[in-house]
């Protein structure tokens, strides 16, 4: 693979200690705890059933961190990708995801072996801050109806936002005031939590506080669904899937334009979440062997049932907080996830769905990046404004392909009219 794509793994072992050890497993363990809760919640969020997110991290969470640029990076399910997968899932299935994952696979080791880890930083922030931002809306619109407990009639099960928008409305007369009470208590929690204790994970505390509320307390429990009423939760190590697979040319060819999107956006936010990393450690990332990690991350997530992966920005700065310095961290942390699946995934059939709603509820607003998006309408000029709105709106109202596709024409187009004008 040459030196340029050489894993940090390999540099900093060497001269490993042993007490560096024992931070790195103390920092695996509370990140493998910060992780659990959202990888159920992004994995619903997705779509999928709540355990392909656990799934995730276990394995593109390993291979990331064993392969790695970076020797802090904790990667594993994300929101930036939920709309996306959903959208895959519902039209394709998982067979459609699976090919699609593993098409972005092989771009990302592809763009690493040929040394374009660099090139990821010329995409506009104003194209990133409008898909986030819409990513975001996206997520809060899709947990509306768990947080109130809404039930649709007709079975009905929405793709896009205004769909989602339209179904709730319409079916907002199954309205569970249960339902609304324990995602409200979660929700609080989690807002006010973090102000006085930060040791113990808020998302870990509300998981616990609304199984207790559902299970123990009668009240509660009336029309207020579970996880485990919803969805079957395997014990046990993951299943090979690559073998159920069964798709056609056809579908393969349709699959491209989302796996260059699955593709695009795990370099970008990996390799966003590396250069935090950096600043907070003070060390240098390798882009290209990165881009190589997430690419055999994400084919070995969706082999074993798992959805695309990335770099966690939040999880990487919790990874670094609590003492973790070499990749043996995320090492621990997927392997700590892999012995919770094995022994206690089932107590995960106790969280209600409000809570899980209260926790996407919060993962949408730390990821809205509400404040760049402010800063670029009151700093930047109509055209870069032009550019992030209409990403953003596109994300909403369409999907990420559309978005990410509409708002790098148009970008590169406004570039292309400003040089032909100072020529002219």
């Amino acid at each position: 693979m040459g030196f340029y794509l050489k894993p940090k793994f390999f540099e900093v072992i060497k001269g490993y200690t042993k007490n560096q050890l024992t931070k790195d497993i103390l920092a695996g363990v509370i990140v493998a705890i910060i992780a659990l809760p959202l990888s159920i919640a992004l994995a619903l969020a997705s779509g999928v059933d709540p355990v392909c997110g656990v799934y995730t991290a276990i394995f593109a969470g390993f291979i990331a961190a064993l392969l790695g640029g970076s020797t802090v990076q904790i990667a594993g399910p994300t929101a930036a990708f939920a709309t996306v997968v959903a959208g895959i899932v519902a039209t394709k299935g998982m067979s459609g995801l699976i090919v699609a994952t593993l098409m972005a696979g092989i771009i990302l080791i592809l763009m690493g072996v040929l040394k374009l880890g660099s090139l990821i930083k010329y995409v506009p922030k104003t194209i990133t801050v409008g898909f986030t931002a819409g990513i975001a809306v996206t997520i809060f619109l899709g947990q509306i109806k768990d947080f109130l407990g809404i039930t649709y009639i007709d079975g009905a099960k929405p793709i896009e936002a205004i769909e989602k928008i339209e179904a709730n409305i319409h079916n907002i007369s199954t309205f569970n005031w249960q339902s609304l009470a324990i995602g409200a208590i979660c929700l609080a929690i989690l807002i006010i939590y973090p102000k006085f204790e930060k040791r113990v994970p808020p998302s870990l505390i509300v998981v616990i506080v609304g199984a207790l509320l559902v299970n123990l307390v009668p009240i509660f429990n009336d029309g207020t669904y579970t996880i485990g009423e919803l969805y079957t939760i395997p014990q046990g190590f993951p299943k090979f899937t690559l073998g159920d697979i069964n798709i056609d040319l056809d579908t393969i060819v349709s699959l491209i334009p989302n796996a260059f999107t699955i593709a695009i956006l795990a370099g970008i936010e990996s390799l966003l979440s590396c250069v935090v990393a950096d600043g907070m450690v003070n060390t240098k990332h390798n882009p290209n062997s990165e881009l190589v990690a997430q690419g055999l991350g994400n084919m070995a997530s969706v082999a074993f049932g798992g959805i695309p992966a990335t770099g966690a920005i939040a999880r990487t700065a919790a990874n670094i907080k609590n003492g973790g310095r070499t990749p043996i961290s995320g090492m621990v942390h997927s392997v700590v996830l892999l012995l919770v699946v094995l022994f206690l995934i089932p107590y995960a059939s106790l969280i209600p769905m409000p809570t899980i709603a209260a926790i996407l509820f919060i993962v949408a607003y730390n990821m809205s990046e509400w404040r760049s998006f402010l800063k670029i309408v009151k700093t930047k000029v109509f055209t870069d404004i032009l550019v992030m709105v209409l990403t953003f709106v596109l994300t909403v109202v369409f999907d990420l392909v559309v978005a990410i596709c509409v708002g790098l024409a148009l970008h590169f187009a406004i570039i292309l009219i400003k040089r032909l004008r100072k020529k002219a």
